[in-house]
C-alpha cells in the first residue's frame, strides 16, 4: 500500500530548477535510499514531502490527500504527527538537556509526555546513549548528539522518517552504526525510511535505491 504518490513534481527558485518533474511511490513500511551529487535536487525533494517547502507544480499526495491543499498549520501538524526529520546537523538545542530536546516534539504536539519518558530511556539505553539524557549537546560527542537526535526524531513513531544525509559529519565507524540503527528502529516501528546521501556506504544498504541528477531520476 502507498503511503506517498509523487507525480510531475516541480520546484523552481527563479530561474533555478531543483526539481524538474519528479515521480515516484513510497510504500507504508519500506526503505529507500536517493543517491546524488551536491546540488541535484535530492534535498529539495526531501523537504517538499516533509512540508517543509511547497513545490511550484505537481502532486504530492500522502495517503490520497493532496499535500498542497493543506494550510501552513495543516502542514505543521502534518509534520509533527507524520514525519520524523534526520538532518546531517543535529539542530539539539545547546539550553536543554538530552531528555529535554527529546521531549520537544511532544511537547509541540500536546502529546502524554510520560510516554516518551519511557521511550527515551529504552532507546537511549539501547543505544548506548543513556548517559547522555542528562548532559547538555556541547558534551557530547557527534556520533552521541546524532543519536540522541534519532530517538526525538522517532519519538512520536512518525509513518515517515526523512533523513538529509544524516551520516555526513560522521566517520566511517559511526556513519555505518547509525545508518543501521536507522533502519532497524523504522522496521521495528513499522514507519517508512528515506534516506538521501551521496556516501555510497551507505546507498548500498538499501535494496530501493533512486539515483537523481540535475532535478529528475535517472533511468
Amino acid at each position: 500500500m502507498s503511503l506517498i504518490e509523487v507525480t510531475d513534481l516541480h520546484r523552481h527558485y527563479g530561474q533555478v530548477k531543483a526539481l524538474n518533474g519528479v515521480s515516484l511511490k513510497l510504500e507504508e513500511g519500506a526503505q529507500y535510499a536517493i543517491q546524488g551529487s551536491s546540488g541535484c535536487g535530492k534535498s529539495t525533494l526531501l523537504y517538499l514531502l516533509g512540508g517543509l517547502d511547497r513545490p511550484t507544480s505537481g502532486e504530492i499526495l500522502i495517503q490520497g490527500k493532496n499535500l498542497n491543499s493543506l494550510t501552513d498549520d495543516g502542514l505543521a501538524e502534518y509534520r509533527n504527527r507524520w514525519v520524523g526529520f534526520v538532518f546531517q546537523f543535529h539542530f539539539l538545542l545547546p539550553s536543554m538537556t538530552g531528555l529535554e530536546n527529546i521531549l520537544l516534539p511532544a511537547r509541540i504536539g500536546g502529546h502524554r509526555e510520560a510516554d516518551i519518558v519511557k521511550y527515551a530511556k529504552k532507546y537511549s539505553e539501547e543505544l548506548g546513549v543513556e548517559h547522555c539524557l542528562s548532559k547538555f549537546p556541547y558534551e557530547l560527542s557527534g556520533g552521541e548528539q546524532q543519536r540522541i537526535n534519532i530517538i526525538r526524531a522517532l519519538s512520536l513513531r512518525p509513518r515517515l522518517i526523512l533523513c538529509d544525509e544524516p551520516t555526513g559529519n560522521l566517520d566511517s565507524e559511526n556513519s555505518t552504526k547509525v545508518s543501521l540503527m536507522l533502519k532497524r528502529l523504522a522496521e521495528e516501528q513499522g514507519s517508512t525510511l528515506l534516506v538521501v546521501s551521496h556516501d555510497p556506504n551507505v546507498v548500498s544498504m538499501f535494496e530501493s535505491v533512486y539515483r537523481m541528477k540535475d532535478g529528475q531520476f535517472e533511468n
